[in-house]
């Protein structure tokens, strides 16, 4: 959570811990997605906790490399998709590499 500290302290205790990339949503209450290799998982989590404190959550995600445009009828397609899976018990996580203009979003409001 972003009360373990501002950016700066996050990305600092991240690189000296051998994580790969930060991304923070900004402000003390914001909240830190601190990202490293599979093989680097649970040491630099180690390392974080001794400084930051205990995690939020602590797992493997699928980052994409590249990203897809989606024009405004796909769009609606896959938000329907995502509806569906994320209604669906039996799923945890939807990941995908897409990308929605913000102007595509305020039309599908």
């Amino acid at each position: 959570p972003g009360s373990v500290g501002d950016e700066d302290k996050v990305l600092e205790a991240a690189i000296e811990a051998g994580a790969d990339d930060v991304e923070s949503d900004g402000g003390d209450e914001g909240s830190h997605s601190i990202w490293t290799s599979v093989e680097s998982l649970h040491e630099v989590a180690r390392e974080l906790e001794k400084v930051l404190g205990e995690a939020e959550a602590v797992k493997l995600a699928w980052k994409p490399n590249l990203k897809a445009e989606v024009g405004e009828s796909d769009a609606q397609t896959l938000f329907r998709l995502i509806d569906v899976l994320d209604d669906d018990d039996d799923v945890q996580t939807v990941w995908g590499n897409y990308e929605v203009s913000d102007e595509i979003m305020e039309k599908l409001g």
